[in-house]
């Protein structure tokens, strides 16, 4: 079978949204976006998602969180558990530090609201077709504030060791994971803040993290 995703060079997006108006007004405004925006389908609920994934084979799905028959999370889990490559923009409403991390999570790359300008969702799907993630400074802090509410409940004695990784980046990646700041990093272990910032840059490039909130997930998967 052809994969649909070789007739268009085009960025494919699917659009995952319950409400009518918002879902096709999306459709008609990604279209006029510089006329790189292919969209395939407009699923009204999680499990048309899913459907719509399988038949269409989107690069991108611009996902609601709250819908009907399987919520966003849901819909994303089981599109990335068949298409890994597929890019999950979430768009919602919502910004609770709790369903922020249950998104990326999931496996999201980017998080936007529903106020976001067009211009601004359109450079997201662009960033995120291209392998990238795209988490802005404040949906990162509010994913690692829910981080360090969860890792105390959760963590293990001792954090899984990365065999790519040095003792000493090991030991930073554990820090990292319960939450800590350069500065709080380099003080327990007696260190400058621009060496651990080093240490740090290291361990994103290790790890194909883009930045330490994909790091302190990936860690923990």
């Amino acid at each position: 079978m052809t994969d649909p995703r070789l007739k268009s060079e085009r960025i494919r997006v699917l659009i995952a949204e319950d409400q009518t108006l918002i879902r096709e007004g999306l459709a008609t405004l990604l279209a006029q976006q510089n006329d790189d925006f292919e969209i395939v389908g407009a699923a009204a609920d999680g499990e048309q998602a899913i459907e719509f994934a399988r038949r269409y084979r989107p690069d991108v799905v611009l996902m609601d969180l709250q819908m009907p028959r399987a919520d966003g999370v849901t819909a994303t889990q089981r599109i990335l558990r068949e298409f890994p490559e597929t890019g999950i923009v979430v768009l919602t409403t919502f910004e609770t530090n709790e369903l922020i991390f249950e998104a990326v999570s999931a496996g999201a790359k980017a998080y936007l609201l529903k106020d976001s300008r067009i211009d601004e969702i359109a450079a997201t799907i662009r960033t995120v077709a291209n392998g990238q993630s795209a988490l802005s400074p404040g949906v990162a802090a509010k994913i690692l504030e829910e981080f360090k509410r969860l890792r105390p409940r959760h963590a293990p004695a001792s954090a899984p060791l990365r065999g790519d990784l040095t003792a000493r980046e090991n030991e930073i990646l554990k820090l990292i994971v319960e939450g800590k700041s350069n500065g709080e990093i380099g003080a327990q272990l007696h260190l400058a803040e621009g060496t651990i910032k080093n240490y740090v840059s290291t361990i994103l490039e290790k790890c194909g993290a883009k930045n330490r909130t994909e790091l302190a997930i990936w860690a923990v998967k």
